[in-house]
């Protein structure tokens, strides 16, 4: 139950951090999560809303890694398993999620695709100042793999166009 609060009031903050930074103009870029062990950067005027992963709803017939609908605020979100899907598309293997507080991040309603996110983590947000330096993204990624960075601490984090990732044929048919 603590965790389960901690976990609320997390979204709360970011919740917030994300509209200060979105009216103040600040240098804040991305939104940090962790997905299948890998730290991933979601451009924040790309990314929508966070939710906790309540009340899922499974889709039959469906690939491995659409995990089902989720009603939120009315309405009907696809959610994605993203872990799974870039294990699919790149040939890997989907390493499992050890957290059981799942989160989900809309996709912004500008890219018009009511689809969600499922993150194991939620590390906040990130701007240029936090890397040392980037790189493009490896030979053979995936079109919506953008810049790869490393921070002061020496991780590596990949950036996700989540435009890019919203248009490609493979997340947009679910059917198994």
């Amino acid at each position: 139950m603590a965790n389960r609060e901690a976990l609320r009031e997390l979204q709360v903050r970011l919740a917030s951090r994300l509209q200060a930074a979105r009216s103040e103009g600040m240098s804040v870029a991305w939104l940090a999560v962790r997905v299948g062990g890998k730290n991933l950067l979601f451009p924040l005027g790309q990314s929508g809303e966070i939710f906790p992963l309540d009340n899922l709803q499974p889709v039959p017939y469906s690939r491995d890694w659409f995990r089902g609908v989720l009603n939120i605020r009315g309405g009907l979100y696809g959610v994605v398993d993203l872990a799974g899907f870039i294990a699919v598309d790149t040939g890997g293997v989907r390493a499992q999620s050890p957290s059981q507080d799942l989160s989900v991040v809309t996709l912004n309603t500008a890219l018009e695709v009511n689809s969600a996110l499922q993150v194991d983590g939620l590390l906040g947000l990130r701007g240029a100042d936090a890397f040392a330096s980037s790189s493009p993204p490896a030979q053979g990624s995936p079109a919506y793999f953008g810049n790869q960075f490393l921070d002061i601490a020496g991780d590596q984090w990949q950036e996700v166009d989540l435009r890019i990732l919203s248009q490609t044929p493979q997340f947009l048919s679910i059917s198994a």
